[in-house]
């Protein structure tokens, strides 16, 4: 008997618990928040002069949408794991209080700011409401980002870039489809990015001063 078919499904949902667990999880959620330090800061830079840079700006916009997700669902399962006192989430500890109060403003943000940037180039024009709400939006959730990657940005380094590491210090079941996930939603990103461009040309097309409130053009 082979070594595969010794192996019992009790063993199997283990193997799954170690690989997707505490630990697991907490390594992904780290790797796809230092990727998207990296893209959002190429977005934040897009912002000083959206004359030049819009099609670039909507283009990472759709890029992002995927890893975002991501991050929400990875960090929204270790909130609900935590909070039905899963014992291996409870020993992780919980977030510092500041972050955890926080924590529900900046998903919220998150949320209101990329649906109302893909609102903006499905819709088809630009100003009036939603271009204040994009803009508002990115305005609160600029302030909240920064606050959460300086309060995280040592610790993700350290446990975002464990998996990739030639010899990590500790090895965690899960490496290599953990780096597949966050792989995944970065290419799926690219692939949403180049299914919508047309649309995002079409909003281009008609004047770069759209992304303008009435008020400001």
């Amino acid at each position: 008997m082979s070594h595969a078919e010794n192996v019992t499904p009790a063993a199997g949902r283990r193997g799954f618990a170690r690989a997707w667990g505490a630990h697991g999880n907490e390594r992904l959620t780290a790797a796809a928040g230092l990727a998207l330090v990296v893209l959002l800061a190429v977005e934040a830079w897009t912002t000083l002069s959206l004359h030049r840079f819009l099609p670039l700006h909507m283009f990472l916009g759709f890029v992002l949408l995927p890893p975002v997700a991501l991050k929400l669902a990875s960090t929204g399962w270790r909130f609900a794991r935590y909070y039905t006192r899963d014992p291996t989430y409870r020993l992780l500890g919980p977030p510092r209080l500041p972050m955890r109060v926080l924590a529900a403003p900046l998903v919220l943000s998150t949320v209101v700011l990329f649906g109302s940037g893909v609102a903006l180039v499905v819709a088809g024009h630009g100003g009036g409401w939603l271009v204040r709400v994009h803009a508002t939006s990115f305005a609160v959730w600029g302030v909240l980002v920064l606050v959460h990657t300086v309060v995280y940005l040592r610790r993700a380094v350290r446990r975002g870039t464990a998996d990739w590491r030639p010899r990590p210090e500790r090895i965690v079941p899960g490496m290599q489809a953990r780096r597949r996930v966050l792989a995944g939603a970065i290419v799926a990103g690219i692939v949403v990015a180049l299914a919508t461009y047309p649309a995002q040309q079409a909003f281009h097309s008609h004047g770069h001063d759209r992304l303008q409130p009435a008020g400001r053009r």
